[in-house]
């Protein structure tokens, strides 16, 4: 039997054998009263690679992420954001329901905001609007296809967030794919956010795990709400011993799986009858569209699982696959003719 080929996401990969020994051997303390030399370590770690004062272990991009909304915000601020990015669409409403605070949706495109729109949906002060507190960006942008935000555009939206009074906060929790992607280092694309959060559980292959980086002040205040929604994981050097090897030996390798998605994005865009716009395959993500094959998402995710082979649903005719470590350039090849073998067998069915 083949072994399945897992492209739903790159949260599927696995720790190395050095994240393994890492984790069997790394000292340990008690995190909350910040003694755990390997959590302090990777905070550190993780602060120096993005250019930023201090750092905080997290358990995921969504704690981190919503520790960040509340360390800089107050309840029943705003929140200006891109309309389909991953806070808003993802994180089980935390915004609103730990948070308290009122999402401003802005349209991008390909989920890249237009500063001048940003300025645009900074509001001044009325009784009747919320407070507008904080900007955040996501970068790269999971629903927009694995896009990245040029670095023109991000220090843009920053200039005119800090020109309002406004922080600002980068999901970065591929942050990485991004600097590949740009051909900079990701301090390059951190410098003019006042906080970002990156996981190491993604395409760094960590089994648990985020980083919230920023200033020294405010990761303090991020550290009593990480507390707050139960985030204290005491001896959790067992864990962040795997992020240190991920930081450490895994970055370089994302450009391998940026290129098997653009193999992936170029032989499906050949086949007739799915939909893809390769102007959006610029990392690790590859979205498709299958309805000219008269199918909806759930049953061509039927069929493909026929064949060992795993995507993400984007109802109602949408297909998300994700390169990652355990992807191969054969994996991608043999993909790509069983997406074409459902393809074509539809549409003689169709033509009928």
């Amino acid at each position: 039997m083949r072994e399945a080929i897992n492209l739903m996401s790159d949260t599927v990969t696995l720790p190395t054998q050095e994240m393994l020994q890492a984790m069997a051997t790394a000292p340990l303390g008690d995190d909350v009263t910040r003694e755990d030399p390997t959590v302090n370590r990777l905070e550190a770690l993780a602060a120096e690679r993005l250019g930023k004062e201090a750092g905080l272990f997290v358990a995921s991009g969504t704690m981190g992420n919503l520790v960040a909304v509340l360390a800089h915000t107050q309840r029943g601020d705003e929140v200006i954001m891109e309309s389909e990015c991953h806070m808003y669409y993802y994180e089980v409403g935390g915004l609103a329901a730990v948070a308290g605070v009122m999402p401003r949706l802005v349209p991008g495109r390909h989920g890249v905001l237009d500063p001048d729109d940003v300025a645009r949906a900074i509001r001044g002060a009325n009784i009747h609007y919320p407070t507008p507190r904080l900007v955040a960006v996501e970068n790269t942008h999971n629903r927009g296809g694995g896009t990245v935000t040029p670095l023109n555009v991000m220090t843009a939206i920053c200039n005119i967030a800090r020109s309002r009074g406004l922080a600002t906060h980068l999901d970065g929790a591929r942050i990485f794919n991004a600097a590949i992607a740009l051909g900079v280092d990701a301090r390059e694309i951190a410098r003019p956010f006042d906080s970002v959060m990156f996981c190491l559980s993604k395409g760094l292959s960590a089994p648990v795990g985020s980083v919230l980086v920023g200033s020294r002040d405010f990761i303090e205040r991020a550290r009593k709400c990480r507390k707050l929604v139960g985030g204290g994981m005491r001896q959790a050097g067992v864990i962040a011993a795997a992020g240190i090897v991920a930081l450490e030996k895994m970055v370089d390798r994302l450009r391998e799986d940026h290129e098997n998605a653009r193999l992936l994005g170029e032989g499906l865009a050949d086949i007739p009858g799915i939909g893809v716009d390769l102007e959006t395959v610029q990392t690790n993500m590859v979205y498709f569209d299958v309805a000219g094959l008269g199918l909806d998402t759930r049953s061509f995710l039927k069929e493909l699982a026929a064949y060992d082979v795993r995507a993400s649903e984007r109802p109602p005719t949408g297909v998300r696959m994700v390169t990652h470590r355990h992807i191969s350039r054969e994996n991608i090849l043999y993909v790509i003719d069983v997406v074409r073998e459902i393809a074509m067998r539809h549409l003689k069915t169709n033509s009928h």
